[in-house]
């Protein structure tokens, strides 16, 4: 199975942004076996090591193949 690098961040909300504040990494990096990069993404999100009060509307999953 391909291995994936993936990352999570975490955009502020419009009145943080317009403060001045940027984005917050969340998750990773962290290799990920997985059978392709959506489930990568999904194991990412659901797995236990996210924070369980993150406002999913708010995150980018930015994930990178790390082998074929």
């Amino acid at each position: 199975m391909p291995v994936f690098e993936v990352v999570i961040v975490q955009k502020p909300t419009k009145k943080a942004a317009e403060d001045g504040a940027i984005e917050t990494l969340l998750y990773g990096p962290k290799a990920v076996v997985a059978k392709d990069a959506q489930a990568a993404a999904i194991g990412a999100v659901m797995g236990g090591d996210m924070p369980k009060d993150t406002d999913l509307s708010r995150i980018d999953v930015l994930i990178r193949p790390f082998s074929a």
